[in-house]
C-alpha cells in the first residue's frame, strides 16, 4: 500500500479491465510545501497555500499527518508560527485572515484586517505578520484582542521573516531584492543587504548565522556575515525554494512551493531528501513528437523525470528526481505562475494560464510570447488545421481562436463552462462541460451534443475514431465512439479532484492576490496511442495503454 495525499491508506488504485496503468511519477505526499517550522512536538509542520491545509512531517521516520485539514475554516495556509504556550499562528493569504490554533485544536480569527498576509512570527507571546503585496505593511497582532500596530509600511512584497540576534525583526522584500530589519517595538526601518536574488525568506540559525533563501530555478541559499556583511552562496538545485526552519541540532531543512517536498540542505549545498518533490496538480498535460511529456503545474512547467537519468531535457532537476526505481519523480523546464493548460505542436508548447493570458513558449530558446491577455479563465486549449490556436474560455462561456497575428475571435458562445477542446481526424472541434456533464461539438458556431449525463467530464483526447473523456466526478476514464456514439469505461478510481469525503466550495478569485488553482484533470495521447491522464488528485502521471500481447 502506498499512501498519498489522495487516499492515505494507500488502498485507492487506478483500475481497468481492458488497459495497464501505471505512474509515470511517484504520488506526491504534500500539495505543495511553503511555510515551515517546527512545532513543540519536534515534528516540522508544513503549509500548504495549495491544498489549504497544514501537515506535520516526521523528519526522521518521514511520516505525514494532515494537522490542519484541506475543508477546515482555514482556506490558504501560506506562513505559519508557534506561540510560547503552543498555540499555532496561521497566515492564510488568500482571505486575508490570521488564525491561531490553540493546543487543542481549536481555532480562533486573530484578524482579518491584514491584506495578503504571509511572513509570520512569534517572539515570545507577541505576534507579528508581513503582507505580500506592493506598499505592504508589517504590523503586530494582538489574539487577545484589539486593532494591529503598524510598524512599517510601503514594503515591496513582504514575505517569511524572524527575529534576528540583535531583537529586531529582519524581512525580505522580494521585488527590491532586499533584506530590512526593524525593532519589535517600531523605529526607522533599516537596509541590511541588497542586490540579494529574489529573496523570499529570511531566517537565522542556531549560531545566530542570516540565511536567505532564494525562490527561483537555481535555488540558490545565501549566508550573510552581519558584522561583516561578508556572503556566501550555494545552489542548491531545489526549485522555488519558500522557506526554511533549523532544528535543535541546527540542520536546515527548506520547503518548495513549485514542487512540494521537504529537503535537508547542508552549508555546501548539498541535500538530503525528507518527502520527495512532485507535481502540485498536474492540471494540464501534453506530449510531444518525440515523447517528452509536459505539465501545466500551476507554479511551472514541469516533466515526469526519465527514468534512469533524472533528467528531462533542459530542465532542472530536484533532489530525489528519480529515487522510487519505476515510479520517478518530476523536473522543472520553468518557473511559470498559473499555468494551467499546455499542447505541444512543432516544437512549441501552448499554455493558457488562471492570469488570464495565452502564451506560446519555445522550449528550446527558452523564450516565451504572449498571445491574449484579459481572458476570463482561459483552460483548454488546441491547435486548430490552419495552425491558429483554440481556447476554451471557461469563465465566459466561449471558446475562441487565435490567429497567427494574434487576432482574437469568437468560434461559439452561450455555453455553460467550457473545460477542454480537442479535435478529430477531420478537424471537427470538441468541447467538454463540466457543468452541463456533457461533450459537444462544434458545427458552424453552434453546439451539438455528442454524449451528455456525463459526471464532470474535463481532460478531452481523440484518438482515431474515439474521444476520450475524464468524468472527475466519478473519477472515470469514458470512451466514445465518433461513429455511433456508444461509449464504455475504460478506467475507474481515478486519484483526480479532491480526496474521497472532501468538499468544498473554492473562493473566487481576488484581482492582483495569489490564488489556488482550479481544478482540472488533463488528458493526453503519446505519439505511441498511450493514454495519459493528470491525476491531480496525488500529484501524479498516469499511462495507460493496452496489455502487451
Amino acid at each position: 500500500m502506498y499512501p498519498s495525499r489522495f487516499d492515505d491508506t494507500g488502498r485507492t488504485r487506478t483500475t481497468s479491465d481492458r488497459l495497464e496503468v501505471r505512474r509515470l511519477t511517484r504520488a506526491n505526499r504534500l500539495w505543495g510545501s511553503n511555510g515551515v517550522t517546527f512545532g513543540p512536538d519536534g515534528r516540522l509542520y508544513v503549509a500548504q497555500f495549495l491544498a489549504g491545509q497544514i501537515s506535520a512531517v516526521d523528519p526522521v521516520s518521514r511520516d505525514i499527518e494532515v494537522v490542519v485539514p484541506l475543508d477546515g475554516p482555514v482556506e490558504a495556509p501560506d506562513d505559519l508560527a508557534f506561540g510560547a504556550d503552543g498555540s499555532m499562528y496561521i497566515a492564510d493569504l488568500t482571505p486575508g485572515r490570521v488564525w491561531r490554533r490553540g493546543p487543542g485544536g481549536e481555532y480562533t480569527l486573530v484578524s482579518d484586517q491584514v491584506s495578503v498576509p504571509n511572513g509570520i512570527t512569534c517572539v515570545g507571546d507577541r505576534l507579528f505578520v508581513n503582507e505580500m503585496k506592493m506598499n505592504g505593511r508589517l504590523m503586530e497582532l494582538f489574539p487577545g484582542g484589539g486593532d494591529p500596530a503598524v510598524l512599517t509600511d510601503g514594503l515591496a512584497l513582504g514575505n517569511a521573516m524572524q527575529l534576528g540576534p540583535d531583537g529586531c525583526l529582519y524581512y525580505p522584500q522580494m521585488m527590491r531584492n532586499e533584506v530590512w530589519r526593524i525593532p519589535p517595538d517600531g523605529g526607522v526601518p533599516e537596509l541590511v543587504a541588497e542586490e540579494v536574488d529574489d529573496p523570499v525568506a529570511v531566517r537565522f540559525d542556531r549560531g545566530g548565522a542570516l540565511v536567505v533563501l532564494s525562490r527561483g530555478m537555481a535555488g540558490l541559499v545565501t549566508r550573510i556575515d552581519l558584522a561583516t556583511g561578508t556572503r556566501s552562496v550555494v545552489a542548491t538545485g531545489i526549485v522555488g525554494l519558500d522557506n526554511a526552519a533549523f532544528d535543535h541540532e541546527n540542520r536546515m531543512f527548506v520547503s518548495s512551493f513549485a514542487s512540494g517536498g521537504i529537503a535537508e540542505v547542508d552549508t555546501d549545498g548539498r541535500t538530503r531528501v525528507v518527502v520527495p518533490q512532485g507535481f502540485d496538480g498536474p492540471f494540464g498535460i501534453t506530449v510531444d513528437l518525440g515523447g517528452t511529456v509536459y505539465a501545466a503545474d500551476h507554479f511551472s512547467l514541469a516533466s515526469p523525470a526519465v527514468p534512469g537519468s533524472g533528467t528531462a531535457s533542459g530542465a532542472a532537476v530536484g533532489p530525489g528526481a528519480v529515487e522510487d526505481g519505476h515510479e520517478p519523480g518530476v523536473v522543472t523546464h520553468e518557473l511559470m505562475y498559473a499555468v494551467h493548460n499546455v499542447t505541444a505542436d512543432d516544437g512549441l508548447l501552448h499554455l493558457t494560464s488562471q492570469l488570464g493570458d495565452v502564451r506560446t513558449h519555445d522550449p528550446v530558446h527558452r523564450t516565451t510570447r504572449v498571445r491574449a491577455t484579459g481572458l476570463d479563465q482561459p483552460t483548454g486549449i488546441a491547435v486548430a488545421p490552419d495552425g491558429s490556436l483554440v481556447v476554451a474560455e471557461t469563465g465566459a462561456g466561449r471558446v475562441l481562436r487565435i490567429d497567427d497575428a494574434d487576432t482574437v475571435s469568437v468560434l461559439a458562445e452561450g455555453l455553460d463552462h467550457p473545460l477542454d477542446v480537442a479535435f478529430d481526424g477531420q478537424w471537427r472541434c470538441y468541447v467538454s462541460d463540466d457543468r452541463r456533464g456533457a461533450v459537444l461539438r462544434l458545427e458552424d458556431g453552434e453546439a451539438v451534443v455528442v454524449a451528455d449525463g456525463l459526471g464532470a467530464p474535463q481532460g478531452l483526447a481523440v484518438r482515431g475514431d474515439e474521444l476520450f473523456t475524464v468524468e472527475v466526478e466519478h473519477r472515470r476514464l469514458r470512451a466514445i465512439s465518433l461513429a455511433t456514439g456508444a461509449s464504455r469505461i475504460d478506467a475507474e478510481q481515478l486519484a483526480v479532484g479532491l480526496p474521497p469525503g472532501i468538499t468544498r466550495t473554492e473562493p473566487e478569485p481576488i484581482p492582483g492576490v495569489p490564488g489556488r488553482p482550479r481544478q482540472f484533470a488533463g488528458l493526453a495521447v503519446a505519439p505511441d496511442g498511450a493514454l495519459l491522464v493528470s491525476a491531480n488528485g496525488e500529484g501524479s502521471v498516469l499511462r495507460l495503454t493496452a496489455p502487451a500481447g
